[in-house]
């Protein structure tokens, strides 16, 4: 569906400037921005794919990973196509790596107010935006997380961060919760990782995220072995983490699998990830989570206090959590997070 972009301004002759994510592409009239969903018409740029869903499912905000938000709910989750990354290992390259235009026939409309209805009709806590980055059809989240809001529910991006300070400053008012995949913590790691060089924002819109719009924020590494798998690396991570936006910021480490241009590159050893767990916890980040190993002891959430568990994951869909009010009921200390029970 073609549709006016609401962040772009006038260039010279009939050129655009899309002002929606940090590349601030230079568009030509009847061009493409670099991420395909954007189209420069008669000098007004437009959005190719508002409301065009090419993956859609129910389940639990903890496959997001989202732990300290509304642990054991479900949500309606969402994504489209086009993505303003090129990751080599990205785990959703069929929608967020291919050819926008071919791939559209594919998707399927739907309008913000039935997302909504299907969201309330399935018992959802809230919609979630992920699969490719949710910044790319930026209008229609926007629009359906307003619908949102009217109805009751609650809102989260699963993002690279990287979209303009204004994109951000604009949503912020209907988004609740913030995931965010940190690549690493130097420009070379993003450059070998997602082609990415300029990564100063990326940080200061997740600190704003949390400190400037109190969106619930969390997140997320893949660790690639060879790529960002150094302890150095890891620690200057929970270094930022712990400066900008607080060591009570849950902070996931994931397994690897190969993919994409990374198919060569080998699964992340259960031991590394151990090894920067550790590391992670030494700089005093409270929450720490590996991911994509079932069953890991490091999947549950720990008292930051006392260190007893308070929430077990047995699956994502099995949550048993023995908080009282937020609190810890063996020592009552506070446990940060948006909590239902």
């Amino acid at each position: 569906m073609l549709k006016e972009a609401l962040l772009w301004e006038k260039a010279m002759g009939n050129a655009v400037y899309c002002r929606l994510c940090m590349r601030k592409c230079l568009i030509d009239e009847g061009h493409l921005g670099w991420c395909q969903t954007r189209v420069n018409k008669e000098g007004a740029l437009y959005t190719l794919t508002y409301g065009q869903v090419a993956s859609m499912t129910i389940s639990p905000i903890e496959k997001k990973p989202m732990y300290h938000f509304f642990p054991g709910s479900i949500w309606l989750t969402l994504g489209g196509v086009g993505c303003n990354f090129k990751c080599h290992g990205c785990q959703s390259w069929d929608v967020s790596h291919c050819d926008v235009k071919k791939k559209l026939p594919q998707t399927n409309y739907m309008s913000p107010e039935t997302v909504v209805k299907k969201a309330k009709k399935n018992g959802c806590k809230g919609i979630v935006f992920t699969y490719n980055e949710p910044t790319m059809w930026f209008e229609y989240t926007l629009d359906v997380f307003k619908k949102a809001k009217e109805e009751g529910l609650s809102t989260c991006y699963v993002t690279n961060g990287y979209m303009t300070p204004q994109a951000l400053d604009m949503i912020s008012e209907y988004l609740d919760g913030f995931c965010v995949s940190i690549k690493g913590a130097f420009i070379e790691s993003y450059t070998r990782i997602s082609d990415i060089s300029d990564i100063n924002t990326i940080f200061s819109n997740t600190s704003d995220a949390k400190r400037k719009h109190a969106i619930h924020v969390e997140i997320i590494t893949s660790i690639i072995p060879g790529y960002n798998s150094n302890e150095k690396e890891s620690k200057e991570i929970c270094a930022w983490i712990f400066a900008e936006l607080g060591k009570d910021t849950p902070l996931h480490l994931t397994r690897f699998f190969p993919y994409g241009d990374f198919k060569d590159v080998a699964p992340t050893p259960a031991g590394l990830l151990d090894n920067l767990y550790k590391v992670a916890k030494r700089e005093g980040i409270y929450y720490v989570y590996v991911g994509n190993i079932p069953g890991h002891n490091a999947s549950h959430t720990y008292c930051q206090n006392c260190k007893k568990m308070v929430i077990k994951r047995k699956e994502y869909d099995e949550i048993e959590a023995i908080l009282r009010e937020g609190h810890c009921p063996h020592c009552n200390a506070l446990i940060f997070g948006r909590f239902a029970f």
